[in-house]
């Protein structure tokens, strides 16, 4: 037979249930808020890159892209139209001024340059001729004149007997007045024949100075030709290195055609091509920063192309550093060229985030070792560091690594 249980024992044995039950609820709740720490997205701190945002000058730059080039490289063209008939160098051979690089067919050219050597020295002969035939005339007309002036002074005797002869009654007045008339006609031929000869003179001088010039002007072109011939025996220029040279024994090649490019690989410059939207920005005499990896070369703006192509503008810069063992002819570069001076600003560091001034979302190091994503407005940059308009204060850490796989989180846990 059954006896019922005392109240005192079922109230112990309630509470112990109520007990276990509460013990498994909190054991539950402890599980679940363990496994969400854990479920949470997080990022190791070693992998992520930290900015401090700070307060300094920022010298505000334009970013361009750029590539080494020699900063001397002359290409030789053909002077003629020719053949290649000797090569003596090779591309990547060391020339010195003077060097023979190669050979072109000049036999057309030197048989040309022969007869105008003997056009020349006929001109030359014509010219003497016509000197000669100058003195000639002018000396036949220096003798009419003083014949004529003899004969003038025979008449003004003649003059002065008659009128000597009219005042003794020896003579009459119609005699007088012959010899007058006859003293004037021959004053008046005088004249004109010194007119005339004052007109030859000039006449032939002009005549003498046309020849002079033709001449002069088809020395010019022999000396052109001999130019023409000269540089048709390519050689060097100067000290340099033979970056490309056409070796085709027998090609035919125009007059203008390129044959052969000396560099001088010793030096170097940097030719860059920037947006011209970025135009004003960039001028001639305008600090320069080429960096090549990690290395920073300094250099001055010494050129800007005025005008656009395909939207892009070109410029040059040359190095202080113009032979840093960096440097290669067609390596490419980042150049970052400066155009104002902001001082007292906030900044932090520059990085593949920073694309142009505008609003971005960048995580932000919090109190509680965690990574949350603000908003923040950034204004203009230099290679080194980027200007903080808003949305951060002096001494906040900012990630400036890439994020781009946490791009749909707002918050993150940072692991040690």
């Amino acid at each position: 037979m059954d006896r019922e249980i005392p109240k005192e024992v079922r109230r112990r044995e309630r509470n112990k249930r109520l007990m276990r039950y509460g013990i498994g609820g909190v054991a539950v709740i402890v599980v679940i808020s363990v496994l969400v720490s854990v479920m949470r997205t997080g990022v190791r701190e070693k992998d992520v890159v930290f900015s401090t945002v700070d307060q300094g000058t920022i010298e505000v730059s334009v970013s361009a892209s750029g590539k080494v080039v020699p900063a001397f490289e002359e290409i030789i063209n053909s002077p003629i139209n020719t053949r290649i008939v000797e090569v003596y160098k090779k591309g990547g051979d060391s020339v010195d001024v003077g060097t023979p690089i190669l050979k072109l067919d000049l036999q057309s050219t030197e048989t040309e340059y022969q007869k105008l050597l003997d056009e020349e020295k006929t001109k030359q002969y014509e010219l003497e001729q016509l000197r000669i035939n100058n003195e000639v005339a002018l000396n036949d007309m220096a003798n009419q004149i003083k014949v004529s002036e003899m004969q003038l002074n025979r008449k003004r005797v003649v003059l002065r007997n008659e009128r000597y002869l009219d005042s003794i009654g020896s003579g009459t007045t119609d005699q007088v007045r012959q010899a007058e008339l006859d003293l004037n006609v021959s004053e008046l031929e005088l004249e004109q024949l010194r007119q005339q000869y004052a007109g030859k003179q000039k006449t032939l001088a002009a005549d003498y100075k046309v020849k002079e010039l033709e001449l002069s002007i088809f020395r010019k072109d022999l000396a052109e030709m001999k130019r023409t011939l000269d540089d048709a025996q390519v050689r060097s220029p100067r000290k340099a290195i033979l970056t490309y040279i056409n070796d085709q024994i027998g090609v035919q090649v125009t007059q203008g055609t390129q044959i052969a490019i000396i560099s001088d690989l010793s030096h170097f410059k940097v030719e860059g091509e920037i947006a011209d939207t970025y135009g004003d920005r960039v001028a001639a005499g305008g600090k320069a920063i080429v960096k090549i990896g990690r290395e920073q070369l300094v250099g001055r703006v010494s050129s800007v192309t005025p005008l656009s192509k395909n939207g892009v503008i070109s410029f040059t810069v040359q190095l202080d550093d113009d032979s840093n063992r960096r440097l290669r002819s067609g390596l490419k570069t980042d150049v970052y060229v400066m155009n104002a001076v902001k001082e007292d600003v906030m900044r932090i560091a520059n990085a593949s985030y920073y694309v142009g001034r505008g609003e971005y979302e960048l995580f932000v190091r919090t109190a509680s070792d965690e990574l949350q994503k603000r908003k923040v407005q950034l204004g203009d940059s230099n290679f080194e560091y980027v200007e903080v308009v808003s949305g951060l204060k002096p001494g906040e850490q900012v990630v400036v690594s890439d994020m781009s796989m946490f791009k749909n989180k707002n918050k993150l846990k940072l692991k040690q």
